[in-house]
C-alpha cells in the first residue's frame, strides 16, 4: 500500500507498506502533495526497469535499496533488511504498491 503522509513539519513523504502495514519504504521530503504526486507519476512507467533501484549494504552489514527517479536522482531508502533475500522481497513489494496505487 502506498500512502502520502504529512509528518508536520511541512513536509510531504510517500510510504510503502507491506499488507501487514509494516514500512518498506520512505520518500525524501517533498514540499508539497502535488510533487510527491509528479514523482510517483514519474516513477511508475519505469518501476520495473533494473536502474531504478540501488542495493546497499551499510556498515553493520544491513542491506538496503535506495528508489532512484528517472534522472538519478535518489526519492528515498528502505528500512535495514537482515539478508538480501529480505531486500529483495522489499524491492518487489515497493514495486507492486507504487503500481497499484491510485496516486500520481
Amino acid at each position: 500500500m502506498l500512502k502520502i503522509e504529512n509528518k508536520g513539519d511541512s513536509h510531504y513523504f510517500f510510504v510503502v507498506q507491506s499488507a501487514q502495514g509494516n514500512p518498506l519504504f520512505e520518500s525524501e521530503p517533498f514540499e508539497n502533495q502535488e510533487a510527491v504526486r509528479e514523482a510517483i507519476t514519474a516513477i511508475k512507467p519505469r518501476i520495473k526497469h533494473p536502474g531504478s533501484f540501488e542495493r546497499l549494504t551499510d556498515h553493520e552489514g544491513h542491506f538496503r535499496f535506495a528508489l532512484k527517479d528517472p534522472q538519478g536522482k535518489t526519492l528515498g531508502r528502505s528500512k535495514p533488511y537482515g539478508s538480501e533475500a529480505g531486500m529483495e522481497n522489499g524491492i518487489r513489494n515497493t514495486q507492486a504498491g507504487i503500481l497499484d496505487s491510485s496516486l500520481g
